[in-house]
């Protein structure tokens, strides 16, 4: 800003706070001329550009001439001869308020702003010398509160940025605030500018801010049993068949706040489990950008965010926590920030499984100082043990097989990402398509694949699904629509080549050799790649394959959505979009390779093959090796190389410019032949339903439609044990629905224990089991104890009555009753061969606290009144959270009786119904219960003490025996009745009976 003038050369200063006593000639902010008109605005401004008193203005004056006596003007109409003393009066007492208003105004902000100029003149003391002299006639400084002081400095902040003087607001708002938030509003800014767009590649030019696509994901509370190792897409299965209701969901802004049970528990470290492309690193994203824009998580000071890919570009080198993070946070070494300890710090540190450093947590030297050299890898280690900066907080997202590189020692909450449920991908594809119509059209093509619609769980495959289905529902036409696995990714590929004709002029395409050369160049990459696991590939990687790294960011330049370049610390990274993208370039390179090139890769030593083989050989050598994984990771793979031999889909791969030969109809039948075989072997639920997907790709459903019939037929479906095939096709039908069926019957289709290992995975994915008359014994509770300790299964409800348990069958069955990931909240047990032993386990059952257990009906059991003083134990536990309890025929007394009305009384809040039916209470037993009730203030609503007689204590069947007599109102005339009406004989003469 130029200056006003002034007549105190040396003494003058620019940028002066001080009062207008600093000043010789008051500063001037209009260059107009004042009219008489507009005297009474002029009078209300902050600053007053005329003024006789040179020597008490300021550049900056906060004051009005006011001050110097002349009255404010309000009103606009002159005044009225007429006018009342009365309203003279008013006026002037209005004008005396307003004068000491202004006064008091102008004295807290003076006073406000000298504490800011003394902030400058300490900087600048050759400009404040004058200034101090005339401090000390000062009056004695004002109280002044934080608001006031707040106001104050944004007046003056932005008086000095409009003159330009940034170094000066810099200096002022550096002192008020102070260094952390001089640099926490840099970091905020660098790490909103990096996060706010999605890195999503479409035709479009412009970036795609996240908030406009980011559809919120399904975070729930993990668990931190043996690492999942399997392939993803049967993750994906699984996760399909999940239900929402039975998970405890995690907010991501609420990651480190305990839940309601786990009050006073700190939270250091979080660690974020999720398959490929399910949103990990797009959550993370979220997460900094609502942090940085002061959404969530406002209690964390500073955040840095150390990506492991880009941690793996200097795994060899050594340095210092701070140094380590001055390379990932701009500003922090300028900055006077030396002590981490000292703020609320959290470390995010994204893509664990793509960690290239060894993690050894043994080997490592202990490193406590921030300050203190070290290698990456003992600079993580540290971090994540809490040696270095103990107090700060860890969020670590991973995929599944690699959690298990961090010790669960050192973690604190483990949390999955689901991915999308039904609704969440609808919200996608509106969102992602923008026109509800449209989106609508796509969304009811996808669920008419059931293959398609299990992989929409994923986003980055809803992505997909919309640029293929989005682009095809659009033309008017509409075409035939994908339904396979392969079909949807030879679209995409082919969305890709046309983009890459839009991108180059017509004298710039690649020809048709190029073409072919770019996808076989990537094909080979993703396979060899693929083999050893990775998912990211630095320069080293690529060199290996035979690939310049020059020629792949030519790749990643024109195959922008299918191959990707990454500039990470100066260095270049290279990823495919999505795992499964991977999978089907890799299984794209070998099948051209044996059918073009008559190169089988798929064996130990792949040569040049001196004639050509039918495409069999590689088939069967493909699900051979598939089904010998014990994870899985060929599955997908084989889904791809299965459907790409189909002539459908090799005539869209010419259209691609990309030789292939002629498939064999032979061939083709063969390969389904073998499969059906294998599918009747004993292979593990997921291998034979993965071959049920390799047949869809096959376009063979056969054995599918066959079950699918008899179910929409609402027949029972008596089923052959020895059929496995079919019991595979049951499974696989119920697995993959669109209307996952909420309870399984088990006597529909089996009465038999071999039924019901078939119809395990069934089992696990439904809410209700009723297995009850299915001739099922002890061993069984085994398999069901499994399932019940399974973080896969979904079971609320469980009927296990009339099948021949015995006690040994609930021991095994209480064992995943304990589990803390079992969600049953009814189990029945009636006529099981339960006996007091069998209480004694499931007492325990009860008093465990991470049990939902509610309704338990044991009736029909010999378990006595000693069983029923073992379970009173755990109904009066005050973990025990049952609700209704059902002991009918269970051949109870007073005895029993005392120790229930002990256990109601111990735990009254929760037992609503109880059933004592059919028992041999007796009136003091059914008076203690009631007792008990009265003095506990129980909940019980509903008491059942029907049937109370000693009749009903004998054993076995004669329990149910009684006493019959004849009716002589109804028995016929001619029968003659004696033993008192217990004996009937046949006469001749009519009786006189009614």
């Amino acid at each position: 800003m130029s200056e006003c003038g002034s007549e105190r050369g040396s003494a003058s200063s620019t940028i002066s706070l001080k009062s207008d006593r600093s000043r010789g000639i008051p500063p001037v902010f209009s260059s107009e001329p004042k009219h008489s008109q507009t005297r009474r605005i002029e009078d209300l401004k902050m600053s007053e550009c005329g003024s006789e008193r040179g020597s008490a203005s300021s550049t900056i004056s906060l004051k009005s001439d006011r001050s110097r006596g002349i009255p404010p003007v309000f009103s606009s109409e002159p005044k009225h001869s007429q006018t009342s003393d009365q309203n003279t009066s008013s006026m002037q007492q209005n004008q005396d308020t307003l004068k000491e208003f202004e006064s008091k105004a102008m004295a807290l902000v003076k006073e406000a702003l000298r504490a800011h100029t003394k902030v400058l003149s300490a900087k600048h003391k050759e400009m404040f010398e004058e200034d101090k002299q005339e401090d000390v006639l000062d009056d004695q400084p004002m109280e002044i509160d934080e608001e006031s002081k707040e106001a104050a400095l944004k007046i003056a902040l932005h008086i000095l940025r409009s003159m330009n003087e940034d170094e000066h607001a810099h200096t002022l708002e550096r002192s008020h605030y102070g260094e952390m938030f001089m640099y926490q509003k840099k970091l905020r800014s660098f790490l909103k500018s990096k996060n706010e767009f999605i890195s999503e590649v479409t035709t479009q030019q412009w970036p795609v801010p996240l908030k406009t696509i980011y559809t919120k994901l399904y975070l729930i509370e993990g668990d931190n049993e043996e690492v999942n190792k399997e392939h993803e897409v049967r993750q994906i299965e699984t996760a399909f068949n999940r239900r929402k209701s039975s998970e405890t969901q995690i907010k991501f802004e609420d990651i480190f706040k305990p839940l309601p049970n786990e009050q006073g528990k700190p939270i250091r470290t979080v660690l974020t489990k999720g398959i490929a492309g399910i949103g990990k690193t797009v959550s993370v994203q979220k997460f900094i950008l609502d942090w940085s824009e002061e959404k969530t998580n406002q209690d964390i000071q500073l955040l840095f965010s150390l990506p492991f890919r880009e941690l793996n570009l200097i795994k060899h080198e050594r340095r210092s926590l701070m140094e380590l993070l001055y390379d990932f946070s701009p500003g922090l070494e300028e900055s006077l920030i030396t002590e981490l300890k000292n703020f609320k710090v959290l470390f995010v540190l994204d893509g664990l499984d793509e960690c290239r450093l060894p993690l050894d947590f043994k080997g490592n030297k202990k490193c406590c100082d921030p300050k203190q050299s070290a290698s990456v890898d003992e600079l993580l280690t540290n971090l994540i043990v809490g040696n270095l900066l103990p107090e700060a907080k860890l969020w670590i997202t991973t995929r599944h097989a690699a959690a298990s590189c961090i010790p669960q020692l050192y973690v604190d909450r483990m949390t999955e990402i689901r991915g999308f449920n039904n609704l969440q991908k609808e919200e996608y594809f509106n969102k992602k398509i923008g026109d509800e119509t449209l989106a609508k059209r796509v969304i009811a093509n996808i669920k008419s694949a059931r293959s398609l619609y299990i992989m929409c769980h994923v986003p980055v495959f809803c992505w997909i699904s919309s640029i293929v289905l989005g682009e095809m529902c659009a033309k008017a036409a509409g075409g035939k629509m994908p339904k396979t696995l392969t079909q949807m990714y030879i679209y995409f590929l082919s969305h890709q080549t046309t983009r890459k004709q839009v991108k180059y002029s017509e004298d710039q395409q690649l020809d048709s050799q190029e073409n072919y050369k770019v996808f076989m160049s990537l094909g080979k990459l993703a396979f060899q790649q693929l083999e050893k696991g990775n998912l990211i590939f630095y320069e080293e990687d690529l060199r290996e394959c035979g690939i310049d790294v020059k020629e792949a960011s030519v790749y990643s330049g024109v195959c922008t959505q299918v191959f990707r370049e990454e500039c990470c610390m100066q260095h270049k990274v290279f990823c495919f979009v999505h795992l499964s993208v991977q999978e089907f370039l890799a299984a794209l390179y070998v099948h051209v390779m044996y059918t073009v090139e008559g190169v089988n890769l798929l064996i130990e030593e792949p040569k040049q093959m001196t004639q050509s083989k039918p495409v069999f050989d590689l088939h069967k050598a493909a699900v051979d090796r598939a089904l010998q994984s014990e994870n899985g990771h060929l599955d997908l793979f084989l889904r791809f190389l299965l459907g790409l031999s189909l002539e459908s889909s090799q005539d869209l791969l010419r259209g691609l410019k990309i030789q292939v030969e002629t498939s064999n109809t032979q061939s083709h039948w063969e390969t389904i032949e073998y499969i059906k075989k294998e599918v009747n072997q004993s292979h593990p639920p997921e291998k034979y339903i993965n071959l049920f997907h390799c047949l869809n790709e096959l376009n063979d459903h056969s054995l599918v439609e066959e079950i699918q019939t008899h179910l929409d037929s609402d027949r029972d479906l008596v089923m052959d044990d020895r059929s496995a095939a079919k019991w595979a096709a049951l499974v696989f039908v119920l697995l993959t629905s669109p209307e996952k069926p909420e309870e399984i019957d088990l006597k529909k289709y089996s009465r038999t224990k071999t039924g019901l290992l078939k119809l395990l995975p069934a089992i696990k994915a439904s809410m209700s089991a009723k297995l009850d008359d299915c001739n099922l014994t002890a061993d069984c509770s085994e398999v069901l104890a499994s399932i019940l300790s399974s973080s896969a299964n979904e079971l609320t409800h469980l009927n296990l009555s009339d099948n021949s348990l015995q006690d040994s069958g609930i021991e095994h069955l209480c064992i995943g009753l304990q589990s803390q990931n079992c969600r049953l909240k009814t189990l029945r047990l009636n006529r099981c061969g339960l006996t007091q032993k069998g209480c004694e386990k499931l007492a325990s059952v009860l008093s465990c606290p991470t049990s939902h257990l509610r309704e338990l009906d044991l009736s029909d059991n010999n378990i006595e009144d000693s069983g029923v003083q073992l379970l009173s134990t755990g109904l009066g536990n005050v973990c025990c959270k049952l609700e209704t309890l059902r002991l009918s025929f269970c051949n109870i007394t007073e005895k029993g009786c005392v120790s229930l009305a002990w256990a109601v009384k111990s735990n009254p809040s929760h037992l609503s119904e109880l059933d004592l039916s059919y028992n041999h209470l007796g009136e003091s037993g059914v008076k203690l219960i009631s007792e008990a009730l009265e003095e506990g203030r129980s909940e019980l609503t509903k008491l059942r003490v029907d049937h109370n007689s000693e009749h009903w204590f004998k054993p076995g069947l004669r329990r149910y025996a009684c006493e019959l007599r004849m009716d002589p109102n109804t028995a016929h005339k001619l029968l003659i009745l004696s033993d008192d009406q217990q004996k009937v004989t046949h006469g001749v003469e009519e009786q006189p009976y009614p």
